[in-house]
């Protein structure tokens, strides 16, 4: 299984993963054999990529660091309650859907703990319309992970959670057409959508059930470690840990996703992106934390080594997010491997990765054909 571009999809190729929208209806189920009537489908909804099982990694699943089920039900609380907020919430609707935030939290603190050796291979996919909602979700998962890492105890996990994942509620009381314009923002539009961050604040301050410690998140994910953020340019240590930390997961996570302004980053540019923005964008600490538990290469990245070979990336150890263990499909010379092999990178130090192999040159080596089931 691995993760393919729209772009790159044809008929008669078989759904790997199931996609999912914000509000938690299956579009297409694991094991669909795609149609151009459902490629079309895709395109228009702004899905990105699909997770295909194709036959070059047959016995290979992404896993989710938190279940499908979970994901979703989180997914659809926090478009539920945004909606809700959009609309004006009564105190009595606030309190139901705030507890029902909070059990959703909770559960995703359950799994997390519970499943502590997963490192993060799943690529999010979801639609441009539901990036928010998708995003939201992303940032607490990412967000508890890295506590997790730093020993934080179960109720500062919880306080953090909570902050994580309504982080950018305050960008209900912007307007839409300025969240989705699909060009540079005028110096005017920005200073509204900075304000998301006060409008964040103010908002979970009056939330029942909500800690002032998370309502700081909101409040102060867009500060900067040496000063350069929004909206107060607070510095290093007077930023409190929890926004330190969703701000650091809330700029992966952004990379990592197609936007309306931009296609998403490579993970692995990502990754050394984050990792080179210790101590000057955020806290090198938290850095090293979050870093930790991301897979520079997700399983099913069909990547070159050092050596010459190609192969895709089956598995990755938390913490060596930068060796993982590669599936040798290709020898140096490009031609297909007969019995496959697996090199662990942990273990042979004098091989690395060099590159992403794109979807187009796989194609051109005949992988994607050779193998097909």
């Amino acid at each position: 299984m691995r993760r393919v571009p729209v772009d790159f999809l044809q008929p008669g190729m078989k759904v790997g993963r199931p996609i999912y929208n914000s509000q938690g209806h299956l579009l297409l189920a694991a094991g669909t054999i795609l149609s151009r009537r459902n490629i079309a489908g895709l395109r228009r909804l702004g899905i990105p990529a699909v997770y295909i099982d194709d036959g070059l990694l047959p016995d290979i699943v992404v896993e989710d660091v938190v279940p499908d089920a979970v994901r979703i039900d989180a997914v659809r609380q926090v478009r539920r309650l945004f909606e809700a907020e959009t609309e004006g919430l009564p105190v009595g609707r606030a309190i139901v859907k705030t507890r029902q935030i909070a059990r959703t939290v909770d559960e995703i603190i359950d799994q997390l703990l519970g499943q502590e050796s997963l490192a993060v291979n799943l690529v999010d996919i979801r639609s441009l319309d539901d990036y928010t909602f998708g995003h939201s979700v992303n940032v607490c998962v990412l967000s508890l992970l890295t506590g997790i890492t730093l020993g934080y105890n179960r109720e500062n996990l919880f306080f953090l959670g909570m902050g994580a994942i309504l982080h950018d509620i305050g960008k209900v009381r912007v307007p839409r057409r300025i969240l989705n314009k699909p060009d540079f923002l005028t110096q005017e539009e920005f200073e509204i959508v900075k304000q998301h961050t006060v409008h964040g604040y103010e908002i979970l301050k009056r939330l029942p059930d909500i800690s002032p410690m998370a309502a700081k998140i909101p409040h102060q994910h867009h500060e900067r470690y040496q000063g350069q953020g929004y909206p107060q340019g607070l510095r290093g240590h007077e930023i409190h840990p929890f926004a330190r930390i969703t701000a650091v997961a809330d700029v992966f996570d952004a990379l990592t996703a197609d936007r309306v302004y931009r296609p998403a980053v490579p993970v692995h540019e990502a990754f050394e992106m984050i990792a080179g923005s210790g101590d000057f964008l955020f806290d090198f600490e938290v850095v090293q934390a979050f870093l930790y538990n991301i897979a520079a290469y997700p399983v099913g990245t069909i990547v070159a080594l050092s050596n010459g070979e190609i192969g895709a990336v089956v598995e990755t150890t938390r913490g060596l997010s930068l060796c993982p263990r590669v599936r040798i499909l290709f020898d140096a010379d490009g031609a297909p491997v007969e019995d496959v092999y697996e090199r662990a990178l942990a273990e042979e130090r004098n091989i690395t990765v060099v590159r992403v192999v794109d979807e187009s040159e796989l194609r051109g080596l005949g992988g994607a054909c050779a193998r097909e089931s």
